[in-house]
Order: structure tokens, then sequence, then C-alpha cells
């Protein structure tokens, strides 16, 4: 379902414009994941994708790239975070088997509920069964370490391709940084994105919401970017 589905707007769920394929960062060792959700995007493999890793580290992002690129091709497509589990019913997932795209994020959230396991293991077993649907999860560990009590549930999730997200080496995430600042007319020193990367939270959300601030504060006062700076403006 594209963003303008009625199913998708009685979520409490918004796509952001800015999560797209284009706009993410990729560790090193994470280029075949990448691969594999843009052709499930595209339609060219319905194979099922279990990605995990831990909070913040890109997940969430990488779905809505997925769901945003399915659309472009006016492919329907459907994301939901099971972290809204309590506030949603389990009938949400029926018929979802016959869109092209369902990406559900953070399945680790409904773990040890039975029916929403119940719920999720038949949605594997539907979108098996039609190979149409191209089905992406995303976890916070494996199959094995989310805390699943249904083994049926377990042995599908293992059934597919299974990814675990790599971290990005500071090296990286430097550079990513000085990408980020490139690309809003911002020249950002060395000096002071190692010194970000060692002051700040080390996640990439934390690290692009802190550049923003500080490109918005040199505007302001007419300043380039330098640790003195950056400390005053951050109050470190």
């Amino acid at each position: 379902m594209t963003q303008n589905s009625p199913l998708q707007l009685s979520l409490p769920v918004h796509l952001p414009d800015d999560e797209t394929f284009n706009s993410y960062y990729p560790a090193m060792g994470n280029d075949e994941l990448i691969q594999k959700l843009q052709a499930s995007a595209q339609g060219q493999s319905d194979a099922a994708i279990y990605l995990w890793g831990p909070e913040k580290s890109g997940r969430t992002h990488l779905l809505h790239a997925a769901c945003a690129q399915a659309n472009e091709r006016e492919r329907r497509s459907f994301y939901i975070p099971l972290g809204i589990h309590a506030s949603i019913s389990t009938a949400l997932l029926e018929g979802l088997e016959n869109l092209d795209l369902v990406c559900i994020d953070d399945i680790h959230a409904i773990a040890g509920h039975p029916v929403w396991e119940e719920a999720l293991f038949d949605l594997y077993n539907r979108v098996a069964e039609h190979k149409r649907c191209a089905l992406v999860v995303s976890a916070n560990s494996s199959p094995l370490d989310a805390g699943f009590c249904l083994p049926d549930l377990i042995s599908r999730m293992q059934w597919g391709l299974n990814y675990q997200l790599q971290p990005m080496a500071d090296e990286e995430k430097l550079a990513a940084l000085q990408r980020r600042a490139a690309m809003r007319g911002l020249q950002l020193p060395e000096d002071v994105g190692r010194f970000l990367l060692n002051r700040m939270a080390r996640d990439l959300r934390t690290l692009f919401d802190v550049l923003d601030k500080l490109d918005k504060a040199s505007m302001v006062h007419q300043r380039k970017l330098t640790i003195p700076f950056a400390k005053e403006m951050l109050r470190l």
C-alpha cells in the first residue's frame, strides 16, 4: 500500500521523505543486504528477508527506503512498526500477502505474545504460498535470540535470507558526516568531525541531528565550524 492508501493512513505511521537508499550510508559488509532489499522493492525477488541489529543501527531507515523505492515504481507496499502492537490488532496482517512488499519493523516487540506470534507465522506461510509478496522484517537480534516462543515461527524466520547489519567504523561515520555537511554547503573539518564522534552519541541519526544544529548556528552567528564553536553551541 502506498502512503496514500486508507490502510496506511489508519496507522499512526509516517514514512519520512529523507529516508531513502540514496540517503543511507552503508557500512562495509552491508552491500549484499542493500542489493537484496532493492531487488525486493523492485519486484525482482520474493525471498523473505530478516535483518537485525541494535537500536539506531539503521534498520528502520532501510525498511523506509525499501517502501519508498517500491512506491516510486507504483508497487503496493506496506510498512508497520510492531513497537505499536499494543494499540493495533493482528487483523492488520490479514491479506498483506496480496501486496508487492511488506516491511515489518521491530518484530522483537511481539516476542512472547502468543497471538501476535501466531499471526506473524500465518503471514509467513501465506507469503510463501502465494509467492507474490516480498516480506522484509527487522529485529534487534537474530531469530534464535529475539525471545520468540513459537518454534515454527523461528524456523520460518531462518528459512529466508538472514542479515546482521554491520556497524559503521569511525572512519565511515566521519566520511558520512562530511558528505552530509557538503550536501548542505557546509565544510566540516576533520578535527571537528572527530570531536563530535568522541563527545556525542555515536549513532548516525544523533550525529546528523547535531550537525544540523551546528549548521543552523553557524549561519546565525556567521562563524565557521571549529571545535571551540561546537563546544559553545553544544554546551560541552
